[in-house]
């Protein structure tokens, strides 16, 4: 069951925030979800009492980063008036379960609650609730789906730093689910950086080849073997947009997109990645390109 918890005129849309049950992480969720106006203006539009339009339009799911819930896209992102001329509906999830009785690391920023890394857990104790993949891709979306006026077949997908390890993984496992994707300040390779190896060890275990399915660059690498979803030596979805801050304090060690560059070579992937100078990891740089990012979907989805 679902319940709505805040909604708000918008840039002439609606957006609102809920809360639900989650059968997949045993606790309850929230997220947010905005829909823009029927016009993509202010004036005379018809505001929906529960869920604003009655015109489907595409749709964009925003993972965030470690530490996150939804409020951090909703409240810093400066996306609305963007989506809002785009047409563009946009969705903002947790990144992780939450509760009492949720296992955490109270002692870590980077495991545990906040920090789902949008996978399945598969080691004890978080395989019982730690399973980000499934929550987003079905759950939270055919809940979505069954209560908005999206399209589910205009569906893409977005995120910042462990977000943005999210989306290019999801979108890479989910051709037929995600047709657009894009990333702020993405960990392009976990399997490689100390934030994705002390995820992935507790997560999943020390089997590399489960990490390796879990790792954007991994997989894009498998798909010029013919090893995913898209294959044939070339992979074949619409351009990939990053955008990466030269001054962010994590690029080095943590994010390292020229791997990610690499991989796309690899598999004849177009990406467009961005260095953009002197903008470091936070949501003011989010807020500098966030129009860029839109319209990129934007474009894709229509």
């Amino acid at each position: 069951m679902m319940k709505q918890i805040s909604h708000h005129i918008c840039f002439g849309g609606v957006l609102g925030v809920y809360e639900h049950d989650s059968a997949v992480l045993g606790c309850v969720m929230r997220f947010s979800v905005f829909i823009p106006p029927r016009n993509g203006g202010h004036e005379g539009q018809d505001h929906s009492e529960a869920h604003g339009l009655n015109t489907a339009v595409p749709f964009l799911m925003f993972l965030s980063g470690l530490t996150c819930t939804h409020d951090n896209f909703t409240t810093k992102a400066g996306a609305y008036a963007y989506a809002a001329a785009a047409g563009l509906a946009i969705i903002a999830p947790d990144t992780s379960p939450r509760g009492d009785d949720i296992p955490d690391d109270a002692d870590a920023y980077d495991f545990g609650q906040g920090a789902g890394f949008y996978i399945n857990a598969t080691q004890e104790p978080w395989a019982a609730s730690y399973q980000m993949e499934r929550y987003i891709t079905q759950e939270l979306d055919d809940l979505v789906c069954q209560n908005f006026d999206v399209r589910a077949d205009r569906r893409g997908i977005s995120g910042h730093s462990m977000g943005g390890h999210g989306a290019l993984t999801l979108a890479l496992k989910y051709p037929d689910r995600y047709k657009s994707v894009s990333a702020f300040s993405p960990i392009v390779a976990p399997s490689q950086v100390p934030w994705g190896q002390k995820a992935f060890m507790g997560y999943l275990g020390t089997d590399q080849t489960v990490w390796q399915q879990n790792d954007a660059c991994a997989l894009m690498h498998n798909l010029a073997k013919g090893a995913c979803p898209a294959s044939k030596g070339r992979a074949g979805y619409a351009p990939i947009l990053i955008d990466q801050g030269t001054g962010d304090d994590f690029l080095t060690n943590q994010l390292r997109p020229e791997l990610f560059a690499a991989a796309c070579a690899d598999a004849n992937q177009d990406l467009i990645l961005r260095m953009q100078p002197d903008y470091d990891h936070s949501y003011y740089f989010i807020q500098s390109f966030i129009k860029d990012h839109i319209d990129h979907h934007a474009g894709i989805l229509a």
